[in-house]
């Protein structure tokens, strides 16, 4: 019986492409490659957390490559994984907001740290939100994210307070540290400075310029954009910028920053501060208080008194009280 016959594979024909048509391939595959996302304006403080910061027109902002965005929810059923689905698009988010925050804390085209991947990891944890590196490569980022703090949130704020909350941490994925020298506050401060220009900010945010300015979080936030208004667009842009290759010295770095002592640009924003507060209208005067008018004493009803009374109120030599009481026969 002969064997079964079997096609042999055939070799394929290789189609020879003129030069000039592969060259303007490469080029169209390169520009394509090259090319990346406009940053999308911020959302305007009040609008709605579902609303999506639409993406600007080519060429009206600068453009940003960005690194590999991931997203981890370690359990679906979790109330707070149910909660970040239904309010936000985790992986459109992050990825226009992170766009945001280069753009803020950046120029197109300049250095910027070699961050390589963001992993959003939704799950399980005390607190909110923290970021780090991860162990055997620090250029991959985690951003942890509470399910218990999202399971809290109210419906009406959820989306909003989400979007901050992953805003600031995205900060701490691509932001200068001076070889990790900076002080916590003033990265902190600069986190919820980028969640401020946002417009992502929580009600319950107030300025304040009590303690000391490097307090962190939104107490240094809004020093920050006094600085900003102060000095210029860009002012912290370039504080961050000078924390890329020298470690944080306090007075120098801020002497060369912006020419004085941060202390005394604390001094002058609580007094700036002090100024934009309208004067409170004075108490109205109380109502005087009536003069005393002394303690009359009743006697018992059932006492016949001949009394010789002492001056109310009044010192002075003792004076002797008689009483006579009328007995009642049993």
């Amino acid at each position: 019986m002969l064997p079964p016959t079997q096609t042999p594979v055939p070799r394929p024909i290789l189609m020879q492409q003129s030069t000039a048509t592969a060259t303007a391939t490469a080029t169209a595959t390169d520009t394509a490659t090259a090319t990346a996302t406009p940053v999308p304006q911020p959302v305007p403080a009040g609008q709605p957390a579902s609303a999506r910061p639409p993406a600007s027109p080519a060429g009206s902002e600068p453009a940003f490559t960005l690194p590999k965005l991931l997203l981890e929810i370690r359990d679906l059923r979790d109330r707070g994984a149910q909660a970040f689905l239904r309010a936000m698009d985790g992986g459109m988010v992050a990825e226009q907001y992170l766009l945001v925050v280069l753009g803020l804390l950046y120029r197109e085209g300049g250095p910027m740290p070699a961050t390589r991947s963001v992993t959003l990891v939704v799950r399980s944890m005390p607190g909110v939100a923290y970021t780090t590196g991860k162990e055997l490569d620090g250029d991959h980022k985690e951003i942890h994210f509470s399910t218990e703090y999202m399971a809290g949130l109210g419906r009406e704020r959820a989306g909003a307070e989400m979007t901050g909350v992953l805003a600031h941490e995205l900060v701490h994925c691509v932001q200068w540290t001076g070889r990790g020298t900076v002080p916590s506050g003033l990265t902190e401060g600069i986190a919820d400075w980028v969640r401020l220009n946002c417009g992502l900010a929580p009600p319950h945010w107030t300025r304040t310029a009590h303690g000391d300015w490097d307090a962190g979080y939104q107490h240094t936030a809004y020093f920050l954009d006094y600085l900003e208004d102060r000095f210029g667009d860009g002012t912290v842009r370039r504080l961050n910028g000078r924390l890329r290759d020298v470690e944080y010295h306090e007075k120098a770095f801020w002497k060369e920053a912006v020419g004085c002592s941060v202390h005394r640009l604390w001094v002058d924003y609580a007094e700036w501060l002090e100024r934009q507060t309208p004067p409170q209208a004075p108490d109205p005067p109380s109502e005087p208080d009536p003069p005393p008018q002394g303690d009359r004493l009743t006697p018992p009803a059932d006492l016949d008194t001949n009394t010789t009374a002492t001056d109310r109120g009044e010192k002075g030599p003792t004076k002797t009280t008689t009483t006579t009481a009328t007995a009642t026969a049993g």
